[in-house]
């Protein structure tokens, strides 16, 4: 009789793996709204409605999405969508570096070192005539966001600003960190053991990019809701971290540019 096909291996972090629930009836976000208290709003929501059970607790991360902290912070900028050369010239504005053009389609650096389509302006969910410009700092948003739900719910959490990226060489997009509070934005484990046995020589998890990928499966594209919780990550990830301190490229590194 053949061997039964073993289960999914639970998470370390959590006997019964990494949970990710929605944060409902969160609202329109105007600029210079709090955001952090619309946020709080919405999880107690959440909470009363039984879709965050418990609401916010002690090791949780929160993702968010760049389009509300953008809203929050006054990033939005009025623009005639019909205007191409109003839009590239938008684009230029908030990039440091053009590296490919395309039709009205430009490859760029933004201030920030993410290399990106069209330096992050987006014209979607947004008011029309106006477009979404990334936040100037995300780290310090993040940083804002779980210091103030620190003060508000007395709890330790992660903060991850979401974004949506294409990635070179392959189809679609998904999203990706673009700030961190109290979660780790790379996990290294070089000099660790696989499961084999065989030490680790470049390794480097970029778990910040996954829970953000994880959590955009309950956000969706197209369904109003700007957060999420995931519940159950590894302990060992809550740490002090940046971005763009962590994650973006040294430019010494960097073999295409």
């Amino acid at each position: 009789m053949p061997s039964p096909e073993p289960g999914p291996l639970p998470h370390p972090g959590d006997p019964a793996g990494i949970r990710i629930f929605p944060v409902l009836r969160m609202g329109e976000v105007a600029p210079d709204d709090d955001l952090v208290d619309l946020l709080a709003g919405a999880i107690d929501a959440s909470r009363s409605d039984g879709a965050l059970p418990g609401g916010l607790l002690d090791g949780d991360v929160l993702v968010v999405t760049q389009k509300v902290v953008s809203k929050a912070e006054g990033r939005i900028v009025e623009i005639d969508t019909a205007d191409q050369e109003a839009k590239q010239a938008l684009v230029e504005r908030e990039s440091v570096r053009i590296l490919r053009r395309r039709d009205d389609l430009l490859i760029t650096e933004t201030r920030h070192g993410f290399v990106c389509a069209n330096a992050g302006v987006d014209l979607s969910n947004v008011a029309a005539g106006t477009a979404a410009l990334l936040p100037l700092d995300p780290d310090r948003s993040a940083r804002r966001i779980r210091e103030g739900l620190e003060h508000r719910h007395g709890v330790a959490v992660g903060v991850i600003i979401s974004d949506t990226f294409g990635r070179t060489w392959r189809r679609g997009v998904c999203d990706v960190a673009i700030g961190v509070a109290g979660i780790a934005g790379i996990v290294d484990l070089r000099g660790k053991a696989d499961a084999t046995g065989r030490i680790l020589e470049s390794t480097e998890v970029c778990v910040a990019d996954e829970l953000a990928g994880a959590a955009e499966l309950v956000m969706g594209k197209d369904r109003a809701i700007p957060a999420a919780v995931l519940r159950g990550v590894e302990p060992g990830w809550l740490r002090t971290a940046s971005v763009a301190t962590e994650i973006v490229r040294p430019a010494g590194e960097d073999l295409f540019r």
